[in-house]
């Protein structure tokens, strides 16, 4: 164990950090994950590859919420892969961000700092106060993204 981490829990850990920095890199340089890009690939794949390497971790018991929030993620990517829109992929791969974010910040306040974390467990009422906080940042996220896409091209 590393930081009360498995080893799958690492490497999970790991290629969801490199999704995470290809989407915010995404949205600097594209301000949207554009899945024909070079960066948009590589955060589908590792969104991908973060959700199979979660299904493998039980250290709370079965499956749970973060199992099937992989799950829903990964309709969601599917969804944005098989419907032709840009609109339906842009909201789609803001949302697979925004499932990203939900379980970062739950992870790093649970668990940091070592040995006296911010929050005492997942159920904390800051953590619902702060998805609330993403959720609205997702949605002001999309709207301007959304209205990018409308606007003509200059």
């Amino acid at each position: 164990m590393i930081y009360g981490l498995t080893y799958l829990g690492v490497i999970h850990t790991l290629i969801s950090l490199v999704a995470v920095a290809a989407a915010l890199i995404a949205f600097v340089r594209h301000k949207n994950i554009d899945p024909a890009s070079t960066l948009g690939k590589v955060y589908i794949w590792t969104t991908v590859l973060t959700c199979l390497t979660g299904f493998g971790i039980y250290q709370h018991g079965g499956f749970g919420k973060p199992h099937a929030l992989g799950v829903i993620t990964l309709v969601v990517l599917a969804l944005a892969w098989r419907i032709k829109s840009p609109k339906v992929a842009i909201v789609s791969y803001s949302l697979t961000f925004l499932f990203h974010m939900i379980p970062a910040v739950t992870e790093t306040t649970t668990r940091l700092p070592l040995g006296a974390p911010l929050l005492a467990n997942a159920e904390a009422p800051e953590l619902k106060a702060i998805t609330g906080v993403l959720f609205v940042l997702f949605l002001i996220g999309v709207t301007l993204q959304l209205r990018r896409l409308k606007a003509p091209r200059t």
